[in-house]
């Protein structure tokens, strides 16, 4: 009625024309012609409708619901108010669109939402300067990445057997180049922009530097830093690198070599810069200034440790973050999105549900958690407890990890697993890649869940967890797998397929790790 009393109030000092000028089937009648241009601008709005991305419509609709309760109140006051509101409202509401379907259109906003909080990104996602290797589909990009999980089991399991100790750079061992999300950091003053790789893993972080041979193009440049110290071998930071170059006099810097990923290698120098992350900037931040690379393996703008370890970026900005951090990986094929990283406690979800913890001590950079038991629909699969149990002599246990891309399980409980799957589809099986349990994918084909049993907590993953499609869609398999035959493993890893769209939080004051639901896209 408010709206018939408007235009009553509008239309009193009108004239009120003839009925038979206002009758639309007329076609002398100006109300025909006014009905059919409105028809005619009705299609071409729904075409331009049509065109606009889903990211432009969600933020459109969302600033539409915001104001539009507020401008709907005013409709119950006297006519002239409700012409001032709407008069006001008008261009308020227009250059609000046009921001928000600005930032809408741009699916790459580097710009955080906290003082500590970054986007994460696919490494081959629509944010990422880098490339896939492979212009097919993304199932095809999986396969690749996933075929270099038994070089990272390998390093993995060679770090448990070593026992070696961490370092600020790198702890001795085989680095991988394992490059599946990145974050876009600066280094130095003033900022030099880097994409560098996260690694839970890893304590080290290194970067290529300008003059190195064998780099690619991105190279951060010491000399345009004010900030830029290199360390010299007098430094406790260089007597933690495992065979420094330090020749008799003390005072040079402290260079080190590095073999990586079995067919390449650097050399670097320890250094010290400010690291921006987000609004946060950690001064004097140990990592290795690369010199030389020989070989095609090494992640082009370099390394950022998350590891737990004493010299990884949560150990160094300790004082800052208090060893909290969690992220949200997004799916592989969010290939416009990303999900975020989220450094400190503020921020960090209250109702999580959390599990102990665990610390090995010959290896500390390791995230180990209690994995009790595995469940495939309804069963629990058989899986003997000795080849869960943490052990930290032989370091045996389950880790999560962000840097494996299918979960991995020692021989005999994937055996055991798989197994039980396969006899919950009930049909031919065929393999695809990686992965070895693969069946045809019918609409309303019934797939058990996988659930996996911590200390304290359950995880029942979601489909996009469990299994992976073909690029038709007419093929699902299993996406986890058995830890290579050739590697003597006691590791079970949770990788980070089956963390895609969960928020994971890492509390080391209180040794716990956290896990819920979440969109991260």
């Amino acid at each position: 009625m408010s709206l018939l009393n408007n235009l009553r109030w509008n239309s009193n000092s009108l004239p009120l024309p003839s009925l038979a000028c206002f009758c639309s089937s007329n076609p002398l009648s100006p109300l025909h012609k006014k009905t059919q241009l409105k028809k005619k601008k009705k299609k071409k709005k729904e075409h331009l409708r049509s065109d606009i991305p889903v990211t432009v419509k969600l933020f459109l609709y969302r600033t539409l619901a915001q104001v539009t309760p507020y401008y709907l109140s005013r409709l119950s006051e006297s006519p002239p108010r409700r012409v001032m509101a709407f008069t006001i409202a008008a261009p308020f509401l227009f250059f609000s669109l046009l921001i928000t379907a600005a930032k809408a259109s741009d699916p790459c906003p580097f710009t955080s939402s906290g003082d500590s909080e970054l986007p994460l990104l696919h490494i081959y996602g629509k944010c990422s300067p880098f490339h896939p290797p492979t212009t097919e589909s993304w199932t095809d990009t999986v396969i690749h990445m996933a075929s270099k999980d038994p070089a990272r089991l390998t390093y993995l399991s060679n770090l448990v057997a070593s026992r070696a100790t961490s370092a600020p750079v790198a702890s001795g061992q085989q680095v991988l180049n394992i490059a599946n999300y990145v974050v876009r950091v600066k280094l130095g003053t003033p900022g030099q922009l880097m994409f560098m790789v996260l690694d839970t893993s890893k304590d080290e972080a290194w970067v290529p530097c300008s003059g190195c041979t064998g780099c690619s193009s991105t190279v951060f440049s010491p000399k345009m830093s004010s900030t830029y110290t290199s360390l010299d071998c007098t430094t406790s930071e260089c007597s933690q690198v495992r065979g420094p170059s330090c020749p008799a006099t003390e005072l040079s810097p402290c260079l080190f070599n590095r073999s990586y990923g079995g067919d390449s290698s650097f050399s670097a120098t320890l250094s010290h810069d400010s690291l921006r992350l987000a609004l946060d900037i950690i001064p004097n931040y140990a990592f290795g200034c690369i010199n030389t690379i020989s070989g095609g393996s090494i992640p082009p703008q370099g390394l950022l440790g998350l590891g737990r370890g004493p010299t990884s970026l949560i150990s160094q900005a300790s004082s800052l973050y208090n060893g909290v951090f969690s992220y949200c990986f997004p799916s592989f094929k969010s290939y416009y999105f990303s999900g975020s990283l989220k450094l400190g406690s503020a921020g960090q979800p209250q109702n999580i549900r959390t599990t102990p913890l665990l610390r090995n001590p010959h290896r500390p950079s390791l995230y180990y958690v209690n994995l009790t038991g595995i469940s495939v629909g309804r069963v629990l699969a058989p899986v003997a407890p000795e080849l869960l149990t943490f052990n930290s002599n032989t370091g045996a246990g389950t880790i999560i990890d962000s840097g494996t891309v299918i979960t991995r399980f020692v021989q005999p409980v994937y055996t055991v697993i798989r197994d039980e799957f396969r006899k919950q589809i009930k049909g031919p099986i065929s393999t695809m890649g990686a992965f070895d349990t693969c069946f045809k994918a019918t609409i309303g084909a019934s797939v058990p869940t996988v659930t996996l049993h911590f200390t304290g907590m359950d995880l029942m993953l979601a489909m996009e967890n469990t299994v992976i499609h073909s690029s038709s869609g007419s093929v699902a398999c299993l996406a986890m797998a058995a830890a290579p035959v050739n590697v003597n493993s006691v590791l079970n890893v949770i990788a980070n397929l089956q963390q895609q769209n969960l928020r994971i939080l890492f509390d080391l004051p209180n040794s716990r790790i956290g896990i819920a639901r979440e969109l991260c896209n």
